[in-house]
């Protein structure tokens, strides 16, 4: 058994949880963005294959207390490196601190640098090259007020990045996130689902996911194919196991659409790419104007947000307009909206049933949840959280 840590957008640790426990982790405790666990490593390669929710899954390999620099060196320095990785393999160091008295973490991620460089050197004679842009091996350490430990990544990419999408539009959601988002949300796979403000079509691409059965691994691969202590017999069987659930669409239930064409051709291209487009319809559409396409369903969209002032006053006479959309169209249906903009409620002239705090990167959001009362246009009650 193996100390595992896994990291995700916080606000949806709880989520995270769950996708490890369903990994076959243990002992899962979570902090704010992620989680810690105890497993094998058939575990973690499920929970890099599995979860929507992680964004990396990292191997502690070394823990220990410092006064200074040269004692995360020794630490480092200490730690069996060539026993996981060659020295003909690439390597990048990033370091996160919360609290630490040091002064320079640049010069930290150096000195951890030179220690994985020199015990190469010390039991090999040679040592790994450094690029820190597609490395082989990514080391990982995380110091606090008095103790380091490093890592070992075990997901390469971040596992946000599913292998499907090419083109994008604005700003488009973590794919990670948009998962998330559609679990707290309630939807799965049978109840109609639009977006009706699509973009590249991140809600798009997790949704036919889960329709199809597809692990959000299942088309890319992971650091942990490149250690030493790699099992090629056991991750074949894994993958092998997810692929053979995977499942036609049936009768499609998810739909999308978008002002722009050029939104629209992009969320296209990326379903097509990743083998999806059975399980979505989509069309060009105005949200103030998009039908529902099922008498009851889930609405969720990241809605436009701006921080320029022309921005913010252009939305301020969209969001009535998205409103009243709702309220005219979408009777029976629950409408979720994404948004960092406080004003959202009020300009839409609704009243969220629920608040759920979200973080988007650094940027502090609410999934708000609205439930538009069937044969009335009347502004629904909250029944919720303050957030």
């Amino acid at each position: 058994m193996e100390d595992f840590f896994a990291s995700c957008p916080r606000g949806l640790e709880s989520l995270l949880v769950d996708d490890l426990l369903h990994a076959g982790a243990r002992e899962c405790r979570a902090i704010p963005g992620g989680a810690h666990f105890v497993g094998d490593w058939p575990a973690c390669y499920r929970a890099n294959l599995e979860s929507r929710i992680a964004t990396r899954v990292l191997w502690r390999v070394a823990q220990g207390a410092y006064a200074t620099e040269e004692d995360i060196y020794r630490l480092a320095l200490d730690t069996p490196w060539p026993r996981w990785f060659a020295a003909e393999q690439t390597l990048r160091v990033d370091l996160d601190a919360k609290n630490s008295p040091l002064r320079s973490l640049d010069f930290v991620t150096l000195r951890i640098k030179d220690a994985v460089c020199d015990r190469f050197r010390r039991e090999l004679g040679v040592r790994p090259s450094v690029d820190t842009r597609s490395p082989d091996v990514r080391v990982q350490a995380f110091i606090d007020r008095h103790g380091c430990t490093l890592y070992l990544d075990t997901s390469g990419a971040p596992l946000y990045q599913r292998g499907y999408r090419q083109k994008t539009v604005d700003a488009p959601l973590k794919e990670n996130l948009a998962a998330g988002i559609l679990r707290l949300t309630g939807w799965e796979p049978g109840i109609a689902l639009l977006d009706p403000m699509c973009g590249s079509g991140t809600f798009l691409l997790e949704a036919a996911q889960m329709v199809l059965g597809v692990a959000p691994g299942a088309r890319r691969s992971f650091a942990f194919q490149r250690l030493r202590n790699f099992s090629s017999a056991s991750w074949q069987q894994i993958l092998d196991r997810a692929r053979s659930a995977e499942r036609s669409a049936g009768e499609v239930r998810v739909f999308g659409s978008d002002a722009s064409p050029v939104a629209v051709r992009a969320a296209l291209a990326n379903l097509d790419r990743g083998r999806l487009l059975s399980a979505v319809q989509l069309r060009t559409a105005d949200v103030r104007e998009a039908e529902a396409p099922a008498p009851t369903g889930i609405l969720v969209a990241n809605p436009p947000y701006g921080e320029r002032a022309a921005d913010r006053d252009e939305l301020a006479s969209f969001y009535p307009a998205l409103g009243s959309a709702l309220k005219r169209h979408f009777a029976g249906w629950r409408c979720y909206l994404f948004s960092a903009d406080t004003r959202l409620p009020g300009l839409l002239r609704l009243t969220p049933a629920r608040k759920t705090p979200l973080f988007n990167g650094a940027l502090d959001c609410r999934l708000y949840e609205f439930r538009m009362v069937a044969g009335s246009n009347r502004r629904p009650t909250a029944t919720a959280n303050p957030g």
